[in-house]
């Protein structure tokens, strides 16, 4: 796999359970005893790598992303001339369309990452994103790189809160960030934004 790509964890038989339960039953249906009972566990076992309920379902959600979210996050093909654009969008691609086939694993993902447990979550997603945006704004201006990073990440939160609320549906998210990025490679000189 590229450098900047999650490897997929190992099977693991408890989060197997917390996953189906946040994508089957919503993130109310995550009670320990529930787990316990469906992973065939016991509690202390679950408290023992656990702390918390919200580390449970944090380790879960992680763990779901690396299979599934961030499993085809690479830079952009090498030797190609791509415009600023068409790689965010490809990235953005690889990282929502999983949630467009699993949009209570997003829902969990939104509440989580407002949640005290939302650095973490944070952190886990941009530490295998970084390499493959950076490669993508390499030769960039600074000023530009910032003012993306800055629009896009508000641009995002408001999309899934917007989502996990019921005022849009999760297929909406991709159509919006491609205007936004559309609109804003419009406002600076090709120069600045093509590789």
């Amino acid at each position: 796999m590229d450098e900047g790509t999650a490897s997929p964890p190992e099977g693991d038989r408890l989060l197997d359970v917390v996953v189906d339960m946040l994508e089957t039953e919503g993130y109310e249906s995550v009670q320990l005893r529930a787990v316990a009972k469906r992973a065939r566990s016991s509690l202390a076992t679950i408290y023992r790598r656990y702390p918390t309920r919200d580390d449970l379902i944090l380790a879960a959600l992680e763990y779901w992303m690396a299979r599934h979210r961030y499993a085809g996050i690479a830079g952009p093909p090498a030797g190609g001339e791509t415009s600023l654009r068409e790689g965010l969008m490809s990235l953005f691609r690889t990282i929502f369309e999983p949630w467009e086939r699993h949009p209570e694993m997003l829902k969990t993902y939104f509440r989580v990452r407002s949640s005290p447990n939302g650095q973490k979550l944070f952190r886990f997603g941009f530490d295998i994103v970084a390499p493959a945006g950076m490669e993508l704004l390499k030769g960039v201006e600074d000023d530009l790189v910032a003012d993306l990073e800055a629009i896009a990440e508000n641009v995002i939160y408001g999309l899934l809160g917007r989502f996990s609320a019921g005022e849009i549906a999760v297929t909406d998210i991709l159509p919006v960030l491609d205007r936004t990025v559309f609109r804003l490679a419009r406002g600076f000189p090709e120069e600045s934004i093509r590789r």
